[in-house]
């Protein structure tokens, strides 16, 4: 695979100049990178389409998805960590959720886009 080299040299600043004022900061990139690798689990991305249609507790998403509880919690904690679900406790058990609008979004952005 070869490199795209431009073969007119010139450089239109207009563009550059119009699209440098508009790129987001270097470190909301990075937050945003982080955030997609988070995405870039499929077990993650099981539990988010679960998520999508119910709230959840462990044992319920572990049965769905074939896995033990031991290995969603652990999934389940890294999408807590990147604030993708939250939690409700009644009585002893905690039901997961979505945080909010956006993550199901983005999961079903990302669907569509692989489908077309």
């Amino acid at each position: 695979m070869g490199e795209h080299v431009c073969v007119n040299k010139n450089i239109h600043d207009g563009v550059t100049d119009k699209v440098s004022g508009t790129m987001p900061d270097e470190s909301a990139l990075y937050d945003a990178a982080e955030l997609l690798k988070v995405f870039g689990d499929p077990t993650r991305l099981r539990i988010i389409s679960a998520l999508c249609k119910s709230e959840m507790c462990v044992c319920d998403i572990a049965k769905l998805l074939g896995m033990t509880q031991s290995a969603i919690s652990h999934q389940l904690r890294v999408l807590k960590q990147a604030r993708l679900v939250t939690t409700r406790r009644d009585g002893k058990t905690i039901f997961y959720s979505l945080c909010d609008e956006h993550v199901q979004r983005i999961f079903y952005c990302a669907l569509d886009h692989v489908m077309e």
